[in-house]
């Protein structure tokens, strides 16, 4: 990728287990490109099958997070694009280990899209946020849908998607679609500190959380996942290390990791 063209970057950080994806479009505040779109799922699934990458933070370039999807290559491949865009967003939220949006600047459209998918978002103030679909009448994507729905409830996702309006850094928080609010200078150096904690907690009670939760976004259940995480619990040493570890009053040293083949 040269300097200036539309791509995901990537960087890892061993000393905190992190993998930094970084939305890179300059020309235009980081919309992504059909191409960006088909590059993320791929990148993920690299990322889980990594065992040296415990936590993925998803960011922009240049001071704003994604200003959606590149409309001007939209007519020439409007369902190529969308199915790209849900494919992307897919891959994202059903990533096996913890996801965090850093945000900066416009999330909007496609860019509110990928944050919402991820499973925390923390931005600097000054952040805009907005889901665009009813200002160029395309419907959302109904899986989209009931995860900002999930969010931020049913009336806030109805303001949003029915408006199109930009909302602020303060009503982003309000709302739940940000988890913490911080000033520009801080957030890089919360986003690593919190990564760092989340890479030193038992990845088996991350994944079979991150699990439960979509179940009960989507209202649902499902037994053989359920006994799959009880036979993972059952074998997992990760317990008797946790409960040790707090007796001897030291940082526990878990060793369950996520397997795409589990």
């Amino acid at each position: 990728m040269g300097e200036g063209e539309p791509g995901l970057l990537l960087d890892q950080d061993g000393s905190t287990a992190t993998a930094t994806v970084t939305i890179s479009h300059p020309a235009k505040r980081n919309a992504m490109t059909l191409a960006m779109w088909q590059q993320l799922p791929r990148l993920l699934e690299r990322l889980a099958d990594d065992p040296a990458v415990r936590v993925v933070v998803l960011t922009g370039a240049n001071g704003t997070f994604c200003a959606g999807a590149d409309i001007s290559g939209l007519r020439e491949a409007e369902t190529s694009a969308q199915q790209a865009a849900v494919a992307a967003e897919d891959a994202l939220a059903a990533f096996p280990k913890p996801t965090i949006a850093a945000i900066r600047g416009f999330c909007v459209g496609g860019g509110c899209q990928l944050a919402a998918a991820c499973d925390l978002r923390f931005a600097a103030r000054g952040a805009r946020f907005g889901v665009t679909p009813a200002k160029l009448g395309i419907v959302y994507p109904a899986t989209s849908t009931q995860r900002l729905v999930g969010l931020v409830g049913p009336s806030a996702a109805k303001y949003l998607l029915f408006s199109g309006e930009l909302i602020d850094d303060e009503r982003a928080l309000r709302s739940g679609l940000v988890d913490e609010l911080l000033d520009d200078e801080q957030l890089d150096a919360r986003v690593t500190a919190f990564a760092r904690t989340l890479a030193d907690r038992s990845q088996l009670t991350q994944a079979a959380a991150k699990e439960f939760a979509g179940m009960a976004v989507e209202g649902r259940t499902d037994p053989a996942r359920l006994a799959h995480w009880e036979r993972q619990a059952r074998q997992s040493a990760d317990r008797a290390e946790g409960v040790a570890a707090f007796l001897e009053r030291r940082a526990p040293r878990f060793t369950w990791t996520v397997s795409t083949d589990r």
